[in-house]
């Protein structure tokens, strides 16, 4: 890359932190510009087009080509905002000086999204375009609204219901203020803290390394807010710890993917979509994270389990304690990381400060402590955050853009209510039970691929109204669908944390797979449970919600059970496995069938809890008992009284 080019996407990046963060602390505002959401995220959009085509150049480097697309980018998005407060009142129509300069800039934001995030997502959102200009000729129900060329146009170039709309608003100011923290985190040296002080604790117990990467990574992906850069960031270190201390590169791989896409789930940031979540329902954000708040739990827990049974069959030990950071020692170094995401709690639910605001407070304190303890002293960390900040933000506003799209497309054809209208025929057809299963295949093959961001918008849009109209409460129809929305990436064939865990790990990808999705099996189980029973969602009597927990519980045990004898398909494994999913499906689904507060589904409980205690002594044809010696051939497998060497 030339030094123009590089230079000109330096200026694009520190432009999309630097200016995002002055918009999200209302500088303008302060200095006398008042500016409405639309005529500040038209010249924002524009050079997040402009950066992305100069990051993925049509030849090996970027040149003149890819400069003149980019400014040209961003002088048609900057001419909508300069207009758009005239355009309001302006009743001339949709002359081509209005109309021309958007076929411009959406086509040009449209290419820029075919780059950066790939031809899936950009195909999809053509699509749904192109449904609004020629729909109308399609039968019912998918036939479109029929509307004038030019009057698409500008409601997808210059309307709040379009691409400089509520989806674009809200990544610019709460999703910026998150990656803000994140990133001073990550250059701050968070992962390394969290994943030390994971180490500490669990480091030398069965398995450490496995329970090492689950803790480690729920904690970082709570807040990094992307499946692969927590994989990329924590992977690095324990992947290769696992592997040491005896398990497979698949499973090391596979542990690692689902412990770091658990971190979209997990309050408080849930990848973002908490706010999105907030915004759409027009709720408290904290009602979110508590409705999120046990099936979250629930997941680690799951993972957790099963990890330890896998460990136990294979009769592995952790590492030396003598190996171990101490934990004293863990929160003298990272006490600067701990202080600001406690503030961040504080100011979140306590103070109900909005949530970019308290982003942004947090972010701010952790760099002033940051600071005082030798950080962010050097040229090179501040390049690494201004500019390292500025690329994560090209996608996000990128994919905000396309939804927008979506988002206009589906108000202005009228799709949004014909498949409203299909699935609803769908479960006045078959039943709720059977709407929900279509639903978590299509929010799983819309997810492919996707960002986790945009997952959730495309999903929020197009499938939960549906749901909600078949009795569904807003809040579990929306985490219904952003759950199967997340499981995408831990579902073969497009995996995509599953097959960034194995390349790391040097695995295979199918088998990484599906061994990931074995560990995540509660997930694929947990919505169907509250869109039932709301007291999942802690939507309940007291009682309610502990029949649940309780079913729940015994559920994930009798899974973390029969991981110990599943690890090694046979015949007979295949039809215990069988067995253990009716049994396990049954029993979390007991206040169900039994009644939320039913005495039945308490028996329920006690069933999977006797289970749990009788399945180790059952003995699979093939399938011997672990023990140290027994293993002392295998590849990989330390034995359980020995030392694991070290690579």
């Amino acid at each position: 890359m030339s030094r123009v080019t590089s230079g000109l996407l330096n200026l694009y990046f520190a432009f999309l932190l630097i200016g995002g963060i002055a918009w999200a602390m209302d500088v303008p505002l302060k200095l006398g510009l008042n500016l409405v959401d639309s005529e500040w995220l038209g010249p924002y959009l524009g050079v997040a087009v402009a950066a992305g085509f100069l990051l993925k150049p049509y030849r090996k480097e970027a040149g003149l080509l890819e400069i003149v697309l980019g400014l040209v980018a961003i002088a048609t998005w900057t001419w909508m905002s300069y207009n758009f407060e005239a355009w309001l009142f302006d009743f001339m129509g949709h002359t081509p000086q209005k109309y021309v300069p958007g076929i411009f800039a959406v086509v040009l934001m449209m290419e820029a999204l075919r780059k950066i995030c790939g031809t899936g997502i950009a195909a999809l959102v053509w699509v749904l375009i192109a449904y609004a200009f020629v729909g109308w000729v399609l039968p019912q129900p998918f036939q479109a609204d029929r509307l004038p060329p030019e009057s698409v146009v500008m409601y997808l170039y210059a309307d709040t219901s379009g691409i400089p709309g509520l989806v674009l608003s809200i990544v610019a100011s709460l999703v910026l203020a998150f990656i803000v923290l994140g990133k001073l985190m990550e250059v701050g040296g968070a992962t390394t803290f969290f994943t030390d002080l994971a180490m500490s604790m669990m480091g030398h117990r069965r398995g450490g390394p496995a329970k090492v990467a689950v803790i480690a990574s729920s904690l970082f992906g709570s807040v990094s807010g992307s499946p692969v850069g927590n994989i990329m960031s924590t992977g690095v270190v324990t992947i290769p710890l696992m592997k040491r201390t005896g398990f497979t590169a698949a499973q090391a791989a596979a542990i690692e993917a689902v412990a770091s896409t658990g971190g979209q789930i997990a309050p408080p940031v849930m990848g973002a979509a908490a706010f999105l979540m907030a915004e759409f329902l027009q709720i408290d954000y904290y009602l979110v994270v508590f409705a999120a708040l046990l099936p979250a739990i629930f997941y680690y827990i799951c993972l957790f389990v099963q990890v330890d049974a896998v460990a136990e069959r294979r009769g592995l030990v952790g590492l030396p304690r003598a190996d171990l950071p101490r934990i004293g020692a863990v929160f003298r170094s990272g006490w600067v990381f701990v202080l600001p995401l406690g503030l961040l709690l504080y100011l979140l639910f306590w103070a109900n400060k909005p949530p970019a605001e308290a982003a942004l407070t947090s972010a701010f304190t952790l760099l002033v402590l940051a600071i005082v303890k030798g950080r962010f002293r050097s040229l090179a960390e501040w390049r690494s955050f201004v500019l390292g900040g500025g690329e994560a933000m090209i996608p996000i506003v990128l994919i905000a853009g396309g939804a927008g799209a979506v988002v206009g497309v589906m108000n202005v054809s009228g799709l949004g209510q014909s498949l409203s209208f299909i699935i609803m025929q769908v479960g006045h057809s078959w039943g709720l039970l059977a709407m929900l299963v279509l639903t978590a295949i299509l929010s799983i093959i819309l997810g492919m691929g996707m960002p986790v961001t945009a997952i959730y918008i495309v999903l929020a849009t197009v499938i939960a109204p549906s749901l909600i109209d078949m009795g569904l409460t807003p809040l579990a129809a929306h985490l219904f669908i952003f759950y199967f929305g997340v499981m995408s990436f831990l579902t073969p064939p497009v995996c995509v944390s599953s097959f960034v865990a194995a390349s790391l790990a040097r695995a295979g990808m199918w088998e990484t797979g599906w061994i990931g999705m074995r560990f995540s099996a509660i997930a694929f189980i947990l919505p169907f449970v509250w869109a039932y029973d709301p007291a999942l969602l802690l939507d309940g009597t007291p009682q309610a919600i502990v029949t649940v927990v309780l079913t729940t519980l015994a559920a994930i045990l009798v899974i973390g059970r029969s991981a110990r004898l599943l690890e090694r398909p046979n015949p007979a494994s295949i039809t215990l496995a069988a067995l253990v999913t009716a049994l396990v499906v049954a029993i979390a689904s007991a206040p169900v069938w039994a009644g939320p507060e039913s005495i039945l589904a308490l028996v329920a409980a006690a069933v999977g809890y006797a289970v749990y205690a009788l399945l180790p002594r059952i003995t699979l044809p093939g399938l011997r008992e672990a023990a140290g010696p027994e293993h002392a051939g295998e590849p990989g497998v330390a034995p359980a009284t020995e030392t694991p060497p070290h690579s």
